[in-house]
């Protein structure tokens, strides 16, 4: 097959976009950010208003949410990256509260519209296709209901298999950049995180399917599973950590009853070795969000193990993950897709990981949330929560036994508040109240 491009400058493919129309800029790495810059320029000289730019997290700049830009480009993401935050904050900005797994239902259903979808794709197969590299989420929706769909053939995109393949046939036009891509790098885990992650390790079982993101305490986790077998990766990211235990053996992918022996995410941050890893490996597969993130499906693997962070827990086992204060907004992500997915599973897991104090030395753990603290997973889908100071399971726990163990796991200059906190909460004729009386 012929698989020859005519390739056309990113000023003159941004030349589709029309003022009030919905753009979809590809995530993270993929941020096609020739198009962006292009994009901008039109909004510079007064050819463009009321654009709607939609997108996932992202790497690198995003011009287009300068308040300078006011009434040309309106940000209304699906997660609120670090990139684009100060400027939500401040309200030059918006986002859509949505689960990750159903940010591609946006677009299919047409409760979002999509009229150009500006992704990043790597160089044609003889067959004529492309891939999406590290961008499948709710891009591939995107590319589905756009009415123009611009790609950036860049030779540094991977070219992973699953659903990220799509024939050239659904692209309208063709941009050539070989801007590497966004790379992301993480600390080494801190004493902390370290003593999370080993509560963590002891809760998963040989043979079970991870979920677990991205970020210091996914890594400590990951650093400490070296012992165990047969683990499988069913996640919506991951990053560098897992590359040790894959070259180890450790996570094979044998026990899985979905994709068995395949690694699934729908997205990717981390290092070039991230890239290089999926590039032509027939053992990952980059598929839609509302396959990796579908709460069936992923309850369909035994011993299921979700690992999510949090902001702030309350006494009665409410996770804030999405906000703290009336101002700060990032989103809801893939946290109660896998909870609810864990929770499903036969022997599944989940876990919220967390320290149990800020580094300014403030609890983490609260009497309640903070007002405009946004819930994300609620106090009725929470199993495990662990802390640097152990791990407690409050599945079919009361209230007063949650408080109990909650506060067993909050750091000790914190823990004789909280008792304080608890005996005013539930009043003097609760049995937590009467046991804190005698044990003091």
């Amino acid at each position: 097959m012929n698989t020859q491009i005519k390739f056309t400058t990113p000023e003159e493919a941004v030349k589709v976009i029309k003022s009030g129309d919905h753009v979809h800029l590809s995530s993270v790495a993929s941020a096609p950010q020739c198009l962006i810059n292009a994009m901008c320029k039109r909004g510079e000289a007064g050819e463009l208003k009321d654009v709607h730019v939609h997108h996932l997290h992202t790497e690198g700049p995003a011009p287009y949410a300068d308040p300078k830009f006011e009434g040309v480009f309106q940000l209304d993401s699906f997660f609120v990256g670090s990139n684009v935050r100060k400027v939500t904050q401040s309200g030059y900005a918006d986002y859509i509260p949505i689960f990750l797994s159903e940010t591609q239902r946006l677009y299919r259903c047409g409760a979002v519209p999509c009229n150009v979808a500006m992704i990043q794709v790597c160089p044609p197969d003889k067959h004529g296709y492309v891939s999406l590299g590290t961008s499948v989420d709710a891009t591939l929706a995107a590319v589905e209901c756009a009415d123009y769909v611009i790609a950036v053939v860049n030779k540094h995109v991977p070219r992973s298999f699953g659903q990220a393949m799509i024939p050239m046939s659904k692209i309208d036009l063709f941009v050539e950049d070989d801007t590497p891509l966004m790379e992301a790098h993480f600390s080494e885990p801190n004493e902390v995180e370290t003593a999370i992650g080993k509560h963590c390790a002891a809760l998963i079982e040989d043979g079970a399917t991870l979920q677990m993101g991205i970020g210091a305490i996914p890594n400590a986790v990951l650093a400490q599973l070296g012992g165990h077998k047969n683990l499988g990766i069913h996640t919506e990211m991951f990053a560098d950590g897992v590359l040790p235990l894959v070259e180890k053996g450790v996570i094979n992918g044998e026990a899985k009853k979905t994709d068995p022996g395949k690694m699934v995410s729908t997205f990717l941050m981390g290092s070039q070795k991230v890239y290089d890893f999926i590039d032509d490996n027939p053992g990952v597969l980059m598929m839609d969000v509302g396959y990796t993130n579908d709460p069936y499906i992923i309850s369909q693997n035994d011993r299921m193990t979700a690992i999510n962070s949090a902001l702030q827990v309350d006494l009665t086992g409410q996770v804030c993950a999405d906000s703290l204060g009336t101002k700060f907004w990032s989103g809801v992500g893939g946290q109660i897709d896998f909870v609810y997915g864990a929770s499903l599973s036969k022997g599944g897991k989940a876990i919220i990981a967390m320290p149990s104090i800020t580094n300014k030395g403030v609890s983490k753990i609260a009497p309640v949330l903070t007002a405009g603290a946004g819930v994300v997973t609620t106090r009725n889908h929470i199993h495990w929560f662990v802390t640097e100071n152990g791990a407690v399971d409050l599945y079919g726990k009361t209230l007063q036994e949650r408080a109990r163990l909650i506060i067993s796991v909050a750091h000790p200059s914190a823990q004789e508040e909280l008792d304080r906190a608890a005996f005013e909460r539930f009043g003097e004729h609760h049995h937590y109240v009467k046991k804190y009386m005698s044990e003091n």
